[in-house]
């Protein structure tokens, strides 16, 4: 009875520990944690936008990134888009100087 309970501890341990090495391994993984699904249509003020992603997949997109961390994604085929990637753009240059 004594050699039954040790073998059931000892895979329960094994068990443990394999899930843990499992899940660090896949954790430890760079991935990008936020992906534009569905696009705003709506135009946003450009002096709120503090940065921006690219994206192609699983769409085409535009991520902008607020002074507050709020995440917007939109068409990037938009002009005011290109503007306010330009602006962005020239404030990162100005910062760098």
């Amino acid at each position: 009875m004594k050699f039954h309970t040790t073998a059931i501890l000892l895979l329960f341990w094994l068990g443990v520990f394999t899930v843990h090495k499992i899940k660090g391994n896949a954790s430890s993984q760079p991935m990008r944690k936020f992906r534009c699904v569905d696009l705003s249509t709506k135009q946003l003020n450009i002096r709120n936008l503090a940065s921006y992603e690219k994206q192609q997949v699983p769409t085409d997109a535009i991520m902008f990134i607020t002074a507050g961390g709020i995440r917007i994604c939109v068409s990037p085929n938009q002009k005011w888009v290109q503007a306010a990637i330009k602006r962005i753009d020239e404030r990162r240059a100005a910062k760098r100087k």
